[in-house]
């Protein structure tokens, strides 16, 4: 190669000036300042002559699965301020289920206070001297409810890991005092007793397999106050209502007039649980222990689809200002 024809290849890979390329610069940024697209005629006629192209699947957005759904609402907590209907409805549980223990053998198998008393009362006649009725067989029942009552109330321990309000443990934990209840049927009808004592001297549940029905009713209740003791409701943990009666009276929004939320609640928590036992010794004349304990189960279940249909928990700073606002109310409620 020459040096002329190498100097004109390097002349002509050179990059050369605008003007050599004859381009209108004016006329490109008023073009650029236009939004107006006014395509060419061959253009226009080529896109209007092709239909309309649908989006691809993969940008269009689907819901998820229904199990999806499903797991996602179960890993949610509920809002504590609105499970005050719900804590009613487990004081009219309370209710139905204590009932059938008390009809039995005189023992309440979600009242611990007075079961532990008796069961000081009967360490104490052990050693009292002259005394030779020893450990009797109401003694062992109140015993037995004890117990069970605390198992079934430690079961709360997997709450406190799970979360108190999560749907998910509200769901299970319910399951699990149907499940309870369901054992203390099948050994309330295996026993072949009546379930109804004739007297304090005569109770009834005084076999293994009667004891084993006193049993499983006790561990449920305590699984129900474990439960009740997270959800954030005025009636605490909806089994025991002795605090609950002191709470009510010593209210010092008791004489309002206007409705207050935590009377309102307690009162209808402590007339509900009234009403359940009344309704559960009517049904217990007619069908016995077995088929009693198997409504109270069905009441149970209506509990457990309750659960979801609670409304999620607000974020904090709406819970703050719903408190606040519920806390002038009942001052101005007070003053009047």
């Amino acid at each position: 190669m020459d040096a002329n024809a190498y100097a004109h290849g390097r002349n002509n890979s050179i990059a050369k000036s605008l003007d050599a390329f004859n381009i209108d610069i004016e006329a490109v940024a008023d073009s650029d300042t236009d939004n107006t697209y006014s395509p060419s005629p061959s253009a226009s006629d080529s896109t209007s002559s092709t239909p309309d192209r649908s989006p691809s699947p993969t940008f269009v957005s689907k819901p998820p699965p229904a199990h999806r759904r499903f797991l996602d609402h179960l890993s949610t907590s509920i809002d504590s301020s609105a499970t005050s209907p719900i804590a009613i409805y487990s004081c009219f549980l309370t209710g139905l289920t204590a009932a059938p223990s008390f009809a039995a053998c005189f023992v309440w198998c979600g009242f611990q206070t007075g079961n532990a008393a008796q069961l000081g009362l009967a360490i104490a006649r052990t050693w009292t001297p002259g005394a030779d009725d020893g450990f009797q067989k109401m003694d062992q029942q109140a015993l037995v409810s004890l117990l069970c009552f605390l198992v079934g109330a430690s079961l709360g321990q997997i709450g406190n890991r799970v979360g108190g309000r999560k749907r998910s443990w509200l769901v299970g934990a319910t399951l699990g005092m149907m499940v309870l209840m369901m054992g203390a049927a099948v050994a309330a009808l295996v026993s072949g007793e009546s379930g109804v004592a004739s007297g304090r001297g005569d109770p009834s549940w005084v076999t293994p397999k009667g004891m084993l029905a006193l049993a499983f009713l006790s561990a449920a209740m305590g699984l129900q106050g474990a439960v009740g003791s997270k959800l954030g409701s005025p009636l605490g943990c909806t089994v025991p209502l002795t605090s609950t009666w002191v709470d009510i009276f010593n209210d010092p929004f008791l004489f309002a007039l206007k409705p207050i939320r935590t009377r309102d609640v307690r009162l209808l928590g402590a007339f509900a649980l009234i009403f359940g036992a009344c309704v559960a010794r009517s049904i217990l004349v007619l069908i016995g222990s077995p088929g009693t304990i198997g409504v109270v189960i069905g009441f149970r279940a209506i509990q457990c689809v309750w659960w979801f249909y609670l409304p999620d928990e607000p974020y904090r700073e709406e819970r703050s200002s719903e408190m606040q606002v519920e806390r002038k109310d009942n001052e101005k409620a007070g003053q009047r």
